[in-house]
């Protein structure tokens, strides 16, 4: 069996590929569709979108105060669209909060549409280790903020936050590798937009869940393109363009899966123990492993975790992967827009069962046996 640690695209739970095997792709005796090749505005896939609707509110806990979007052009799309929809002229003001490499990239695509102060918790040496302290972003953020954007977990640099914060203004979170992973605290947090790619914890590739508060509809710049207007698509009712059928099909089998095995503080703590194990291993290596976020600072991602081996020795690594390989682990290296990074990372999403992490850090005590 292949051991997958990707960042994303990866797989998912084998209940829900199995699952997905078998209602998406019917056989021929069966003498019906599979959402892949459903008309999105066809009565079959009315059914499929509304069960998904339902089961993602019901999952996640989602108020009736918010809509739910099925949109695509993935995180990038989103970029853009939020500031789009939240300003109606490129002088309104807004506040990001960057915390790593993604939230980085957000803030430059959002300089085209609003006027953005920027919080960061950059190091001198460009990495990134911590976030912004609740203090610091209060006393610097733009009082005229049209809204406050941040990311909740950012998989290059191993930071989440694992509680959001709450500020005078709406609250925007790209959860694209959290999401589905611990509760949300909708109200509390005074979350505006919420929105997340799928091809991390619910889905494939495609198709982004936008969560948004109805409050905040109707306020778009007007040359917004009608794919990423929210109260577009909202009036649409998810399907003024032709939505990835098959894709939201998927996400509602994960969200079945969610629910039976025990939502989302079930999942808090699956994914605490996951990480746990690898992070607690890392700490009693002696330094022949490292992470750069430190324990004491509350904010190591449960999601992914970056290391080095060696003190970043390149021939220690790359024979780790070597080894990895020949024992069906991959994904611990993975290209990223942003060069190579200094770091191996295990991405540990839903589709990574417990006892595979176990097999993972089985194998990394051995190698630091071997090697040290």
């Amino acid at each position: 069996k292949v051991l997958n640690f990707s960042p994303g695209p990866t797989n998912l739970p084998p209940a829900v590929e199995a699952a997905i095997k078998q209602r998406c792709f019917p056989s021929p005796e069966e003498k019906r569709l599979g959402s892949m090749a459903l008309s999105h505005r066809s009565p079959e896939f009315g059914t499929i979108l509304r069960r998904t609707l339902a089961l993602t509110r019901k999952v996640m806990k989602i108020p009736d105060e918010y809509e739910v979007l099925f949109m695509q052009g993935g995180g990038h799309g989103q970029f853009a669209a939020v500031p789009m929809n939240l300003c109606s002229n490129g002088s309104e003001k807004a506040t990001y909060i960057i915390n790593g490499t993604w939230s980085a990239r957000a803030v430059e695509e959002a300089k085209k549409y609003c006027d953005p102060t920027v919080i960061s918790s950059v190091n001198n040496d460009g990495t990134y280790t911590a976030f912004p302290s609740v203090e610091r972003i209060e006393n610097e953020m733009d009082p005229n903020s049209k809204f406050l954007y941040l990311c909740s977990n950012e998989t290059v640099n191993g930071i989440e936050l694992h509680s959001l914060p709450r500020f005078s203004v709406p609250l925007v979170v790209d959860a694209s590798s959290d999401f589905s992973s611990k509760p949300i605290t909708w109200y509390e947090s005074n979350i505006g937009i919420l929105f997340a790619c799928a091809s991390k914890n619910i889905g494939h590739p495609g198709v982004t869940i936008v969560v948004i508060r109805k409050d905040l509809l109707g306020n778009a710049n007007p040359f917004t393109p009608g794919i990423f207007n929210y109260e577009t698509n909202v009036l649409a009712e998810n399907v003024w363009n032709t939505i990835p059928t098959f894709n939201v099909d998927v996400i509602g089998i994960v969200m079945e899966w969610l629910l039976e095995n025990g939502g989302m503080n079930a999942m808090e703590s699956l994914s605490i123990a996951k990480s746990d194990l690898l992070y607690d291993l890392i700490d009693n290596s002696n330094g022949f492993y490292s992470t750069p976020v430190a324990r004491e600072s509350g904010y190591r991602s449960r999601m992914n975790i970056p290391f080095n081996i060696g003190g970043g020795s390149e021939e220690l690594t790359d024979l780790f992967l070597v080894e990895c390989w020949n024992r069906g682990i991959v994904g611990l290296r993975t290209v990223t827009p942003f060069a190579k990074s200094m770091f191996l990372r295990a991405s540990l999403y839903h589709g990574v069962a417990y006892d595979e992490v176990v097999v993972l850090a089985q194998f990394m005590k051995s190698f630091a046996a071997k090697h040290s």
